[in-house]
């Protein structure tokens, strides 16, 4: 008996969980990315399409994203669905959101010019917001992002290759992420993929995936800006974001990066040095960043800082 795929809107569904692993595969020989050994020719410079489409499209939906990593012929993203921050727009917010994307309608971009929208009638403007409304749902719609993400992927290798046909299988597969165990580990299944196939050593050397953008980012005592933020253990006194603490999961990632996994090649080396202690943010150098941020900083926080003080200090003494 053949088994027919569930309809999309039963494999997502808001009221089991917000949080989903997507992956799209290409059916190309030539790859997404990569190098095509039968002809030379490199395919590399795609990975950066890739990750700048997915981060512009992380501005513009209210999807977050909390993992990425751009394989040789597949893409593995895990998102995040805001549908609190859809709801909370404003028309001309969502408007000017959805012209990123499309030019729309003649009405739509009279409603959101000051000087136009003061001409619009009454049935022009409640067209308006009846367009509003469906732009509203599909801005916090994952089979809306995936497809301009995809498509436009598409269209770009369609033309560098000159060709036209498929690029990507059928659909993205999706997967439901049903608790927080479930999305450290997808999480961290998705940041570990360049290190299973052999592309990178560590996670630091994983170029084009979420794992590198965080740590280079945490160097600063910052968190990326296109990426969903680590917001600690959940409770109404800390801002939105991931439930876990940022040093806890690159440790996590680490430990597991560490294990064979079956069918795979890639694991991190038992002689590597600790992750943190790797990129310059070992345990001391960690601890005191984030409990001096008011006394030991004043207008900017960096790791570099952070040394000088030290060793001005050691002067001293």
């Amino acid at each position: 008996m053949k088994l027919v795929p569930r309809p999309r809107k039963s494999l997502i569904n808001l009221s089991d969980t917000p949080y989903y692993h997507c992956v799209s595969r290409c059916v190309r020989r030539a790859y997404l990315c990569g190098e095509d050994k039968q002809t030379g020719r490199s395919y590399e410079h795609r990975r950066e399409w890739v990750e700048d489409r997915l981060l512009f499209l992380a501005e513009v939906f209210c999807v977050d994203v909390c993992a990425y990593a751009v394989m040789s012929n597949h893409t593995h993203v895990v998102l995040r669905i805001n549908k609190q921050k859809a709801d909370s727009l404003g028309v001309k917010d969502i408007i000017r959101r959805w012209h990123r994307l499309y030019k729309g309608m003649l009405l739509s971009q009279r409603y959101i010019d000051d000087d136009e929208s003061t001409t619009l009638s009454k049935v022009e403007i409640e067209t308006v917001h009846s367009l509003a409304e469906i732009y509203r749902k599909r801005l916090y719609d994952i089979s809306w992002f995936m497809r301009l993400l995809n498509e436009y992927i598409a269209r770009r290798a369609n033309k560098e290759d000159d060709c036209t046909g498929h690029f990507w299988e059928g659909r993205f597969k999706s997967q439901a992420l049903l608790d927080e165990a479930s999305l450290a580990a997808c999480m961290a299944y998705v940041d570990l993929n360049p290190v299973r196939a052999c592309l990178a050593d560590t996670p630091e050397e994983s170029n084009h995936t979420s794992i590198q953008k965080r740590i280079n980012a945490a160097k600063s005592n910052q968190q990326p800006a296109q990426l969903l933020p680590f917001a600690g253990n959940p409770c109404n006194t800390i801002p939105d974001g991931l439930p876990f603490q940022l040093q806890d999961y690159i440790e996590l990632v680490e430990l597991s990066g560490h294990h064979i996994q079956p069918n795979k090649k890639g694991k991190i080396d038992d002689s590597a040095s600790p992750i943190l202690t790797r990129v310059g943010l070992a345990n001391n150098d960690w601890n005191e960043m984030v409990t001096g941020i008011e006394t030991a900083f004043k207008s900017s926080v960096s790791l570099d800082k952070l040394i000088r003080r030290r060793r001005k200090y050691a002067d001293c003494a």
